[in-house]
């Protein structure tokens, strides 16, 4: 196989790079033919036997031996040995080596241009014997040569980019590049050349310039919207040998206004109830549109229809849809169905892509009014009445109407929602709607009234509708003036005839359209006494003066002063108020210090917190005596019932039934359960003991009516002589139940529907007080029962 017209070139390109080096190295080192330089001692130009340039090394030499790179040579050195040669610099001795009695120079690694592109070395030529430099040093590069053994490298990749869709062949998309670390000034080993490896026939990319281009015209978002290209960078001007690398870019067609807006339909139906509130939701349309963003705007709006006043349409900014509401009630009655004309128009529109048709288009919409059973409405809803507190009851006041708004045009019965009239004062015909009053008004308690007013269909009563009455009272003169306040007046004992002592004026409920206008003057019986007198001073007040001087509290301290209190109603009302006047004794500058008369027989000197202190001695005194003397009367007492006194006359009733058997908690029970228990004997400490040892006698062997006494006069004899048991005066109770069974009962019940054998007789023995229970159980002949 014959090889090919590049890689010969490449071969001899090579062959002549090769000779060129050696070439180079020979010439300099052949045309410095001069002597030794002179010595200082005659001072002239001299010229350097030896100038080097540059030596060339390949990269990436893998041999085995070191790379040889060139030889030095002084034309001093005439071959004997005397001279030595040195290299100093960029990787001397690490890398470069010289023979220092031949000067040749060689690699001793392997070189990359991409890490140092070249080195800069110096050259000596010493003498052997005396380490004296026999030509000046020089200074010299070598050269990095480069071969192609880095790949073209995409740093920006991988790309994304976007074009237009229904773009024209040949627009720019992006533009990648590729990098190559190769050396750009020698040779092909750093031209790049494009070419695109996935992506056809849709895009293109230029060979030279990595500018990516649209291949195919009308390329329709809709249809597909990305694509993935897969683009090769080759160096050796893409040449066979050469090195490649690729990337990948992503392209997408951005949205362009291609598509009109077109509705599913041509005409659509709605159902809506006739109660429906306004500003309420109707229907919702929507235009199809294929675009996304601001190329899908859309803008709504009703061209034609019998509905353009009843309905409104906005666009919804998140869906796009149409929204139709309601901007006025709607009345089955009236109206039945209405009929729309619904336009779609992109708001942004592409002119030249108008070709593809009108960017709009319309609808149809039919809006039915369902009939819905409507509550009564009022003629008017809120209904104004006046009425006069005057009024008697059942004055008619105003008549309100109500209808049914349905086609059935049902009757109305009226009535009055009592949550708005509690306390009843006004009445409706249930079948005129004639309102009359039902209580007498008081302007006074309730100026305004607002009632609900309820109209119902008689077919139907859950339809209720509702009105509103305000009714207001219209007053009459039916209030007589009185004090405006409550006044305290006081005057001075050193009060001069004609002084002013107090200015009074008056209040009326009622509340005449001319306002009010009061006439003060006093009493007939009054007007002639020789202490005060008054002066109405035109303006609804009057002032109230002294006639005399010289008033003094211990003849009189109060005195009661009628005034005559007249309004200007028509009829006029009046009324006499009273007025208190308190003589004082007041200080030079009118002020009231005391107003009690009784002050004046008190001592001179006494304060009143004087006064209060010896009063309160003489309380505390007193408590003082009646303490001792409730003290004397206790002691006197026995604290020993004498024998005649009976303590079964003390009948004590207790309406408490206690907590039962188990309630043992306020005292001890097991005495008197038990009637062999022996208490420990304890002297009381408030009397002398007379027995200071008792012992309870056996209760077992005796009769029952002998127990009952005996245990009760055992338990106060206790009581008497134990220190701890309560005060004398304190209650003593036994619930002692005789010697029997602790739960026997005595029920008066149970012992008269019995056959018991149990002897009552006793019961006579006891006394007169007795004698009921005797006779209840005992077994004469004469019972209650009998």
């Amino acid at each position: 196989m014959k090889p090919g017209a590049a890689e010969i070139h490449n071969f001899l390109e090579t062959i002549i790079i090769l000779s060129c080096l050696c070439g180079i190295g020979l010439s300099e080192l052949s045309g410095s033919n001069l002597k030794s330089y002179q010595t200082e001692e005659t001072p002239r130009r001299v010229k350097r036997s030896w100038v080097w340039n540059q030596f060339f090394v390949l990269e990436e030499y893998t041999g085995d031996d070191p790379l040889y790179v060139g030889k030095l040579h002084s034309d001093v050195d005439k071959g004997g040995g005397n001279i030595k040669y040195v290299l100093s610099g960029e990787g001397a001795t690490s890398i470069f080596i010289i023979d220092e009695n031949t000067g040749d120079i060689h690699a001793t690694k392997r070189l990359d241009r991409e890490e140092q592109a070249y080195y800069t070395l110096r050259a000596q030529a010493v003498d052997r014997l005396t380490n004296r430099p026999v030509e000046p040093e020089s200074e010299f590069v070598v050269k990095i040569q480069d071969i192609n053994d880095n790949e073209p490298t995409f740093l920006d990749g991988p790309y994304t980019a976007g074009v237009p869709e229904m773009s024209p062949v040949g627009t720019s998309v992006v533009q990648v590049t590729a990098t190559d670390a190769d050396d750009p000034t020698y040779g092909n080993s750093a031209r790049v050349v494009y070419s695109i490896l996935q992506g056809q026939p849709y895009f293109s990319v230029e060979p030279k310039t990595g500018i990516i281009r649209t291949a195919l015209p009308s390329m329709d978002r809709e249809a597909k919207d990305q694509y993935l290209l897969v683009i090769q960078a080759k160096d050796m001007v893409g040449q066979m040998g050469g090195l490649s690398g690729t990337t990948s870019v992503t392209v997408t067609l951005t949205d362009v206004n291609d598509n009109p807006p077109r509705f599913a339909r041509k005409s659509y139906q709605y159902n809506v109830p006739e109660s429906l509130p306004v500003v309420s939701v109707v229907a919702k349309l929507k235009a199809a549109d294929a675009d996304v963003g601001p190329n899908a705007a859309m803008e709504y709006r009703i061209i034609d229809g019998d509905g353009l006043g009843m309905f409104k349409v906005s666009t919804d900014k998140e869906t796009q849809e149409g929204v139709i509401t309601l901007q006025k009630e709607l009345n089955f009655e009236t109206k039945a169905s209405y009929t729309l004309r619904i336009q779609a128009t992109n708001k942004n529109i592409d002119p030249q892509f108008l070709s593809l048709g009108p960017f709009s288009d319309t609808t149809n919409l039919k809006v039915i009014v369902e009939d819905v059973d409507e509550p009564p409405v009022f003629t008017s809803p809120v209904n104004r009445m006046v009425v006069s507190e005057a009024a008697k009851v059942g004055t008619i006041i105003g008549t309100v109407a109500a209808h049914d708004p349905d086609a059935s045009n049902s009757l109305i019965r009226y009535s009055i929602d009592r949550n708005t009239d509690l306390e009843r004062f006004f009445n409706i015909d249930a079948t005129t709607g004639v309102i009359s009053t039902a209580k007498q008004l008081d302007r006074e308690m309730n100026a305004v009234h607002n009632i609900t007013l309820l109209a119902m269909e008689s077919q139907d009563p859950t339809q209720v509708g509702r009105g509103i009455a305000v009714i207001s009272v219209l007053d009459i003169n039916d209030n007589a003036p009185m004090f405006a306040i409550e006044y305290e007046t006081f005057l001075c004992e050193n009060a001069q005839p004609g002084q002013v002592i107090q200015t009074i004026s008056a209040v009326d409920k009622d509340e005449p359209p001319s306002g009010h206008r009061f006439y003060f003057a006093l009493t007939p019986e009054a007007a002639s006494n020789l202490n005060f007198t008054l002066r109405d001073n035109k303006d609804n007040t009057a002032s109230i003066l002294t006639k005399r001087n010289g008033f003094r509290r211990q003849d009189q301290s109060i005195y009661k002063l009628p005034i005559f209190i007249m309004d200007s109603g028509s009829p006029s009302l009046s009324s006499t108020n009273s007025l208190t006047i308190r003589v004082c004794d007041c200080d030079p500058d009118g002020t009231a210090q005391t107003c009690n008369a009784e002050a004046y027989v008190l001592p001179a000197g006494l304060s009143t917190g004087a006064l209060i202190a010896i009063l309160a001695c003489v309380l505390t005194l007193l408590v003082l005596v009646l303490l001792i003397v409730t003290m004397r009367r206790r002691k006197k007492e026995p604290l020993i019932f004498d024998e005649e006194r009976d303590i079964r006359e003390n009948i004590v009733r207790y309406d408490d039934e206690g907590g039962g058997e188990e309630d043992t908690e306020a005292f001890d029970m097991a005495a008197l359960r038990n009637l062999n228990v022996i208490r420990d004997t304890k002297t009381r400490r408030d009397v002398t003991p007379e027995i200071q040892f008792f012992t309870r006698p056996s209760y077992k062997s005796i009769p029952h009516n002998v127990i009952f006494r005996e245990f009760i006069w055992d338990r106060l004899k206790e009581a008497d002589i134990d220190p701890s048991a309560p005060p004398y005066d304190s209650l003593q109770t036994y619930a002692f139940e005789g010697s029997g069974s602790v739960a026997e009962s005595l029920s008066s019940l149970e012992s008269l529907s019995t056959d018991s054998d149990q002897n009552y007789d006793y019961l006579s023995d006891w006394g007169p007080r007795f004698k009921k229970l005797a006779d209840m159980y005992g077994n004469s002949e004469d019972s209650v029962f009998s």
